[in-house]
């Protein structure tokens, strides 16, 4: 078949042929993420006002060392560098940040907008040489799936501070009774919201699918497939639900820790 050899003249940075408002989405992802991580390492380095009454911020969760009634191992230890600030997040945050950071849908997401790697389809680049994932630092990319396990034990642990927020402590006689509270609402949907977003993990999928190249005949790992699956579909929604939930949760346990916000008891 006859073809004619036209030159490759390669796109500089932002040119484009797109009449579109191309720029606008990863415009509006850089500062939806950059807001987030503002925020979330405002609040891990603050070690404070992280809890109030059954509530704990799932930013700090799990407490491991602390001076609040929900700290496993005591107050903080003796071995923490004294020219380090100290906070309970900084020893656990890193573990569901590095997996969100690795998630697949958000490499897409921030290879846009933070690195312009391309900005959008079909616009130039700032660079001319692709890397890939094959060096540093997107190489820590591949170990997703090893952060996933890690995730999936966080669930657990929001779960039980889920369970811990349905027990108020009497004013009168100080023994815990059964309730319900705006906070546990809040906790409660932050915990769904990250679990339809762990689940639905493309890693999540090829672990309970089956083997490399084909899926298991069990019937119980076949529906579980399917599960995951189903919520895949949405990945980007749930990705981004969470984001938004786990920042409120720390917001709302932090103003009615420090008496700007009232917990509604409900029941």
């Amino acid at each position: 078949m006859a073809h004619a050899q036209l030159p490759v003249i390669p796109r500089r940075f932002g040119e484009t042929m797109r009449r579109d408002s191309w720029w606008l989405q990863p415009a509006v992802v850089l500062a939806l993420l950059s807001s987030f991580i503002v925020y979330a390492t405002w609040a891990a380095f603050q070690g404070e006002h992280y809890t109030h009454g059954p509530y704990l911020s799932p930013f700090y969760s799990p407490e491991l060392f602390g001076d609040s009634p929900h700290a496993w191992l005591g107050p903080k230890p003796g071995w923490w560098p004294a020219w380090l600030a100290f906070s309970p997040a900084l020893l656990i945050l890193p573990f569901p940040g590095l997996f969100r950071v690795t998630c697949y849908y958000y490499r897409g997401a921030y290879y846009k907008a933070f690195w312009a790697d391309p900005p959008a389809c079909a616009v130039g680049e700032p660079r001319r040489r692709y890397r890939g994932e094959s060096s540093f630092p997107l190489i820590v990319q591949n170990i997703h799936r090893y952060f996933l396990y890690i995730a999936l034990g966080f669930l657990l642990v929001l779960a039980y501070d889920v369970y811990q927020a349905l027990w108020f402590s009497d004013s009168a006689t100080g023994r815990a009774e059964f309730g319900i509270g705006v906070g546990t609402l809040v906790l409660a949907a932050n915990l769904t919201m990250l679990t339809g977003y762990t689940l639905g993990c493309h890693s999540m999928r090829h672990i309970v699918g089956g083997y490399l190249d084909r899926l298991s005949r069990s019937p119980v790992r076949k529906r579980a497939y399917d599960c995951s699956s189903c919520l895949n579909r949405a990945h980007m929604r749930w990705a981004w639900m969470s984001l938004f939930s786990v920042a409120f949760a720390d917001l709302y346990v932090r103003l009615c820790s420090m008496g700007i916000w009232s917990d509604w008891r409900i029941l």
